[in-house]
């Protein structure tokens, strides 16, 4: 099986050693996400454009592999705050609200205390 390995360009794919995504096959396997532009290594102090944000460095890795978002069948979450996942639901539902994935929310701390949430996701691509 083939694999691909794709990069966002933010240094911690090269000081931690992973890729943004990896394409195996028909899998795409996205690495945890968080709201930083990659352009400008800017990140809001705000958890729901932190989660924009997210979704917009997701699907730009999903499309570099041939995918969109409606590919997504499965999405973790992680917040080092619980109570603002609500807060995110719009957000979570703009993006997601047509694949439908499986989805999981854990709190747990992030590497980052800026970090608001982080988002996972794994697409199969379609066709």
């Amino acid at each position: 099986m083939r694999r691909q390995h794709i990069s966002s360009g933010s240094p911690f794919e090269a000081q931690i050693g992973y890729s943004r995504a990896v394409v195996a096959g028909d899998w795409i396997f996205v690495s945890g996400t968080t709201g930083f532009d990659y352009a400008t290594m800017a990140i809001s102090d705000d958890v729901v454009e932190q989660a924009e944000q997210c979704f917009q460095n997701i699907a730009a890795a999903l499309r570099e592999a041939g995918a969109s978002l409606d590919d997504v069948v499965r999405v973790n979450y992680v917040l080092p705050d619980a109570s603002l996942f609500e807060a995110c639901w719009p957000v979570l539902r703009r993006h997601l609200g047509r694949a439908r994935p499986a989805a999981m929310m854990v709190s747990a701390g992030l590497l980052d205390p800026r970090m608001k949430i982080e988002v996972e996701v794994t697409a199969l691509k379609p066709g």
